[in-house]
């Protein structure tokens, strides 16, 4: 089975995260977060993965070569952003598509059964198939009401009100190569507002996936797929954690600090005497010094936190970035890669 994974965007949610780190390769978790994705296709069958790639395509390559265990990994480097079906239509130009095939949105983390997606969309002939995951609340999301037989009735893009069902398009679809002459060639198109609306009553299918799904597409989302992978509610490969749910890298430097519960530092990072980290995410090479609370919040690689500093919910530290002593950061706050906030200052 081939899988075609959309790996383009630039994550301008995740930033200032992704203004130095490629979104596909973010690290969740302590590991590149497209890995997580691949073992689960994996899981599913699928022996070839093409990632379509746009900003920052040559770190993604780099980060993950052209083997994920048995998975062959091939690319295709959009020039300019393509949406969501105009990748699709560029690997098939390029002779890489197999007659049926998977589509994924790379930016979910799930464990639906894709296997199951695949077997309806064999009982149904359909030309296409689309995951739907049912959401508590709709508001963020685009619904697909769909009738009986699982035929999709409409797209309905967010808006206000009670919406029709809480399914929503989980990004996962099963397409016979017939659908991909539907997608204009050169320039962007998207599946959800041109391709498939185009198709409701002319084999277009949603599945109604159980399981784990969400989107990391913004920090909230981002640390709460953190917890949730600590706490084993997704299927993952992820090593064992402390008595605290927490993941320590190699090389990490914590006596006297109190990590935990529910953190991860990545490789060779510090933590001085008497701070704190809980619920929070150092990448690699995060030093924080003594006295200090990072509580809630995502550090990228190479940040510096000087004594008595206090990192607090939803704050998220650039590259490079340095912390001054005695610096409040109030929750929400965004510092860029680079930015050193002075001694004493409040940053809100």
């Amino acid at each position: 089975m081939q899988a075609l994974v959309l790996a383009g965007g630039e994550g301008t949610r995740l930033r200032p995260l992704t203004l130095s780190v490629p979104k596909p390769v973010m690290p969740l978790a302590g590991r590149p977060f497209l890995t997580f994705m691949l073992d689960w296709l994996a899981e599913h069958g699928v022996d070839e993965a093409i990632l379509s790639c746009g900003f920052l395509s040559d770190d993604v390559e780099r980060v993950l070569g052209h083997q994920h265990g048995s998975m062959t990994l091939r690319y295709v480097v959009e020039t300019e952003p393509l949406g969501t079906a105009g990748p699709v239509r560029l690997a098939n130009d390029r002779g890489l598509l197999a007659e049926r095939f998977l589509v994924l949105n790379g930016d979910a983390l799930t464990d639906i059964d894709v296997g199951a997606e695949i077997a309806q969309h064999e009982r149904t002939g359909a030309a296409a198939t689309l995951a739907l995951i049912a959401v508590e609340d709709t508001t963020s999301y685009g619904v697909v009401p769909t009738a009986a037989d699982g035929q999709v009735e409409a797209f309905l893009e967010k808006s206000p009100g009670p919406a029709p069902t809480n399914r929503i398009n989980a990004g996962a679809y099963v397409l016979e190569r017939e659908v991909v002459m539907r997608i204009p060639p050169d320039r962007a198109v998207s599946f959800e507002r041109e391709v498939f609306p185009s198709m409701i009553g002319e084999g277009l299918y949603g599945y109604m996936a159980a399981g784990y799904w969400v989107d990391i597409g913004t920090p909230e989302r981002y640390l709460e797929a953190t917890y949730d992978l600590l706490a084993d509610r997704v299927r993952s490969t992820l090593p064992p954690r402390d008595e605290t749910g927490s993941l320590i890298g190699e090389g990490c430097i914590t006596s006297g600090a109190r990590i935990g519960p529910m953190s991860v530092l990545g490789r060779h990072c510090s933590v001085g005497d008497e701070s704190i980290v809980e619920r929070s995410v150092l990448l690699d090479t995060v030093r924080v010094g003594s006295d200090c609370l990072v509580t809630g919040a995502v550090l990228a690689e190479g940040v510096r936190v000087e004594d008595r500093a206090r990192i607090e919910e939803m704050a998220i530290v650039g590259a490079g970035a340095t912390v001054g002593a005695d610096v409040r950061v109030a929750p929400g706050t965004k510092i860029e890669p680079g930015e050193r906030v002075a001694i004493g200052e409040r940053v809100e």
